[in-house]
């Protein structure tokens, strides 16, 4: 494992690009707070604490800690079959604990599934977003309970856009950009939304 990731489910190029971004919103002045659903052990969790530090942002993290739910048909792939229900299992104190040693403040954790959340459930401004649902119904769900918190010039970071063993994250972040003023990149398998 490289060091300073405590998982292989991202990489460190990712995770620069993932601050990068959120270094962009910080330095901007975008108003609002972060938030990350999907978290697994804590990586981006991690980062994203230490790069908060020295800003008046908080960090909101949701994750069920149950890992992977059911695929829908969007999901589906012939080079996402190692993908399984309850795969990607962690739990909120192994979450806990990696933060801890990371000695890093202790973000806002909620255990919910996405389709869970409601509106009340986010800060009241989002400046920044990751999302790391891996399924269709898993990204499209955090879309739509953070949509309503987005701010001219928040930014959106989106886990596994391009990868082809996980179709869904794709189909809904495309689906849901319909009629929105946004732009739109992709770097490595992440999507970045920027909001306008």
């Amino acid at each position: 494992m490289t060091k300073g990731l405590l998982s292989d489910q991202v990489n460190t190029k990712e995770i620069e690009i993932i601050i990068r971004e959120l270094n962009r919103v910080i330095n901007k002045k975008i108003t609002g707070d972060v938030v990350e659903l999907g978290c697994y052990v804590g990586t981006t969790t991690v980062h994203l604490t230490k790069t908060l530090m020295a800003t008046d942002k908080r960090l909101y993290v949701y994750d069920s800690f149950e890992g992977l739910p059911e695929k829908t048909r969007q999901d589906l792939s012939p080079l996402g079959q190692q993908f399984q229900v309850g795969e990607l299992h962690a739990t909120k104190k192994q979450l806990v604990k990696n933060l801890t040693q990371a000695r890093v403040p202790m973000p806002y954790i909620k255990k919910a599934w996405f389709s869970d959340l409601i509106k009340s459930d986010m800060p009241e401004v989002i400046s920044f977003a990751f999302l790391d649902g891996d399924y269709y119904g898993s990204v499209i769900d955090s879309l739509r309970v953070i949509e309503s918190h987005l701010v001219s010039g928040s930014v959106i970071v989106v886990d596994d856009y391009s990868n082809a063993a996980l179709p869904g994250a794709a189909k809904a972040v495309d689906e849901w950009l319909i009629g929105r003023s946004v732009v739109k990149k992709i770097e490595q398998s992440l999507a970045i939304i920027s909001i306008i």
